[in-house]
């Protein structure tokens, strides 16, 4: 139901003008708009305070959605934000920066925070605190990547406040990469589409591309990740508990990462010289894989942090270890 609500405005207010429109500049504010009116900022929190009373396991659909359609804002952010840290968000678009930095002056700094051209405030991690860090009183610079909307953060002594519990800054780190592993699979999967819709139209030697076998294979490897990353998303989404397993987080993250660059690649090399062109749509799509890829911690750093768990725990075997994950 969320997701069908949220899918009808979406397909409405972003669509592929409206995403390059706001990379070149434009106001998100009609966007935003069009979800905060529609009650959905407070899609995670509890029925008793106005909220919509979802669970993890329904958002995962919303934030898969944020991918398919490339939205520009950081909107799963905000929404897992504004349950991590329930009665006290303030207004506005809320990105993640897990890994502030303090320099010797008591400034703090923010690199290539996702989203941070357009969010009102940033939660960032400092230590054991979570910081609430309003946009508005730092310096911003741009990633200078061609459409990203990620920017860094330069705040000076004394910006920001911290949280109150029970929200832990190590929560902070695995629930971000979740985002962006919901994140990559959407992208993936709409990556996928117009990859298989194209190899059925486009006709050469007297048939579709797609009957050739050699394309074959490269869109059954390409569903194969497709599938493998929206599975792990999936799973890491299908809790019960307050916050998703870091452990879970970790594995998403990894395996949506990981299909991310081969899936790109793949998509490129199917559409031949189209695909690189700015007026066709896949590049909405595969620059968000490589963005996203990087975003909180690429495949090589969860797979580290897994290797570093697995060897701090119990289990004798990979395999037993994995179990303990479902």
């Amino acid at each position: 139901m969320f997701a069908e609500a949220i899918a009808s405005i979406l397909k409405t207010h972003c669509t592929p003008a409206t995403v390059r429109a706001i990379e070149g500049g434009a106001s998100a504010q009609p966007l935003t708009a069009a979800i905060e009116e529609a009650g959905f900022l407070e899609l995670l929190a509890p029925e008793e305070r106005g909220g919509g009373g979802a669970g993890w396991r329904d958002f995962y659909d919303v934030v898969a959605l944020c991918g398919a359609y490339a939205v520009p804002i950081p909107l799963a952010q905000t929404l897992a934000a504004r349950a991590l840290i329930a009665g006290a968000a303030p207004a506005g678009l809320i990105t993640f920066a897990p890994a502030l930095v303090r320099s010797a002056d008591g400034a703090l700094h923010a690199q290539q925070v996702p989203g941070g051209r357009l969010a009102a405030h940033v939660i960032g991690a400092l230590g054991e605190d979570l910081l609430l860090l309003p946009a508005a009183q730092a310096q911003l610079l741009p990633s200078g990547v061609h459409g990203s909307l990620a920017a860094s953060f330069h705040w000076d002594a004394g910006a920001g406040r911290v949280l109150p519990g029970p929200a832990r800054a190590a929560d902070l780190q695995p629930l971000a990469a979740l985002l962006h592993a919901g994140l990559l699979a959407g992208a993936l999967k709409r990556t996928f589409d117009l990859t298989m819709n194209y190899a059925n139209e486009r006709v050469q030697f007297g048939k579709p591309i797609g009957k050739f076998q050699a394309i074959q294979h490269q869109l059954s490897v390409m569903a194969e990740h497709v599938a493998a990353a929206g599975m792990a998303a999936e799973a890491a989404f299908a809790t019960d508990a307050p916050l998703p397993s870091p452990t879970a987080c970790a594995v998403a993250k990894a395996r949506a990462s990981e299909a991310a660059q081969l899936v790109a690649s793949i998509a490129h090399a199917v559409h031949g010289a189209i695909g690189i062109t700015e007026e066709y749509d896949l590049q909405l799509f595969t620059r968000r894989l490589h963005e996203w890829r990087a975003a909180h911690g690429s495949e090589q750093h969860w797979h580290r942090e897994l290797g570093r768990l697995f060897v701090a725990s119990k289990e004798p075997l990979a395999a037993d270890f994995i179990r303990t994950l479902c």
